[in-house]
């Protein structure tokens, strides 16, 4: 009797390690909170604070599903950021998930740049606010920098040469040899999902 119960016993400890990546989906209100606060600190740009929250903070997705959805956001119409809370909300609660973190973003910085917009038409001509915008502007440069970075760690670990190649030569189409943008996505998206598949095919295989 003990030798049957003992591996029943054992199977839901061998499970555990799977339930912090799969934490359990936000409510409304935490998905506004959440994205609120991530918009309310991204001074210079907000997908460093959303990758920061989603993947290492709440680990509600893990760093691989948020390039994903990052990349599929990428190709659709309007900022990237948008579209991400967007996509994101609705995955975890539905079109209410969606709107309740697209409200989040928006709302808050909405409001205070109204109030902002107000006082640079008084104030905007001072020199010591135009040398504050100034460095504000590098600072964003960093955090660009450093995002860029984090959203290619996962590549880089995992031994994906023609990914790594695909990569670099949109890089070179779209940075260096200024290709128009539209030209460039309509070769790279379907030869990277062709590449893609053919590789594990023969993984598969």
């Amino acid at each position: 009797m003990s030798s049957d119960s003992s591996p029943a016993a054992q199977e839901p400890a061998a499970q555990e390690p799977d339930l912090p990546a799969k934490s359990v989906p936000p409510g409304l209100l935490a998905l506004f909170v959440a994205f609120a606060r991530m918009s309310l600190a991204g001074f210079g740009g907000v997908l460093v604070f959303a990758r920061r929250a989603i993947v290492d903070q709440h680990r509600w997705m893990t760093a691989e599903e948020f390039n994903e959805t990052f990349a599929l956001c990428h190709f659709l119409p309007g900022p990237n950021i948008v579209n991400l809370s967007m996509v994101f909300g609705a995955r975890l609660r539905g079109i209410a998930g969606g709107v309740a973190a697209f409200s989040g973003l928006l709302l808050p910085p909405t409001l205070i740049m109204t109030v902002l917009a107000a006082l640079y038409v008084h104030f905007g001509e001072l020199e010591l606010l135009r040398r504050s915008l100034a460095g504000i502007s590098c600072a964003a440069v960093g955090l660009l920098i450093a995002v860029v970075f984090r959203v290619m760690t996962p590549l880089l670990k995992k031994p994906d040469g023609v990914g790594l190649i695909l990569m670099l030569a949109v890089f070179a189409a779209i940075g260096v040899l200024r290709l128009p943008l539209q030209a460039v996505l309509l070769v790279a998206i379907p030869l990277s999902v062709a590449v893609t598949y053919v590789l594990r095919r023969k993984v598969a295989a």
